[in-house]
């Protein structure tokens, strides 16, 4: 199966189609997500596999990365670009694995990773074969590969629950948390979706968690009609003032260092409280969002 997915995976590579909704959605247990790119081909199409609490955007994990240029195909230990995950990959990988920047010379993208495997894909009268040291990879060997890799993961993962410090165990499903993942997973059916676009960049959602110099942006996103940037930013356990005052500081960066004098901003709060209210008044490029949380309890019959 491994082979058969990689194959076609490579030939779409190679052909240029961006579409993606064939292929399958989990695999052994993980999440699975395959990207071409947004708009134009990547030129590192990638075919990731997460464990729930994690994403491409925000994580670490599995992933082949197929760097089209050099034509080579990584299995790599994976680091998301898009947000710094609180844990990672063990000692065990980070001293003795190589990063990929050290295999690929000043690599597109994602140099942080550290190589499993690497292949070299061939396509002959339609069929695409994988070579290592210029030998044949069989296909069983191309599945052993990937299984030994999700073992030691889901190996690296269990550890994470289990210890009680860990943020997978601690911080990782508070609800500011889930609501941000909520609000971004059915992004179109919100009304924010209706406005508003999120960001992708060769495939990756990097709207989530954006980073900058003076700190990370909750939600980062562009209005559908004007072009124009929107800084959103979750109220958590803050006061107003800190709310507000955060969302107009990532604005300031925005107008600056995106050149946008008309970015907005949103607050999504629980609750719209009198300081709150008065801590928006003279703000007046930001708008708030209340959510609501419907709970409820079902017998199973």
């Amino acid at each position: 199966m491994i082979h058969e997915l990689l194959s076609k995976f490579i030939l779409q590579a190679k052909e240029g189609s961006l579409k993606t909704a064939e292929y399958p959605k989990e695999l052994m247990d993980l999440k699975m997500k395959t990207s071409f790119g947004m708009g134009a081909l990547a030129r590192v199409p990638w075919m990731n596999f997460t464990a729930p609490e994690m994403s491409a955007s925000n994580g670490y994990f599995p992933v082949y990365l197929f760097y089209r240029e050099q034509n080579i195909l990584i299995l790599s230990y994976g680091i998301s670009e898009t947000s710094e995950y609180a844990e990672g990959w063990s000692k065990e990988v980070t001293e003795s694995k190589t990063r990929i920047a050290d295999v690929i010379h000043n690599p597109p993208r994602y140099g942080d990773s550290y190589v499993c495997k690497q292949y070299v894909p061939e396509i002959k009268n339609g069929k695409v074969s994988f070579l290592k040291d210029g030998n044949e990879v069989s296909p069983d060997s191309l599945e052993r590969d990937l299984k030994e890799l999700f073992y030691f993961y889901k190996k690296s993962v269990d550890i994470e629950v289990k210890n009680e410090s860990s943020v997978v165990s601690t911080g990782l499903f508070y609800m500011e948390k889930q609501l941000e993942d909520f609000i971004v997973s059915n992004w179109n059916e919100t009304e924010l979706g209706k406005k508003y676009d999120l960001i992708y960049e060769e495939g990756v959602l990097i709207s989530q968690q954006y980073k900058t110099d003076i700190g990370i942006i909750d939600l980062l996103v562009k209005d559908k009609k004007t072009g124009s940037y929107v800084v959103i930013e979750l109220k958590r356990n803050q006061t107003s003032d800190d709310t507000v005052g955060q969302a107009m500081r990532y604005m300031g960066w925005v107008e600056e260092k995106k050149k946008d004098p008309h970015v907005k901003g949103i607050i999504i709060a629980g609750q719209f409280d009198q300081k709150l209210h008065y801590a928006i008044k003279r703000a007046r490029d930001i708008e708030v969002f209340l959510y609501e949380v419907d709970f409820k309890l079902k017998e199973y019959s």
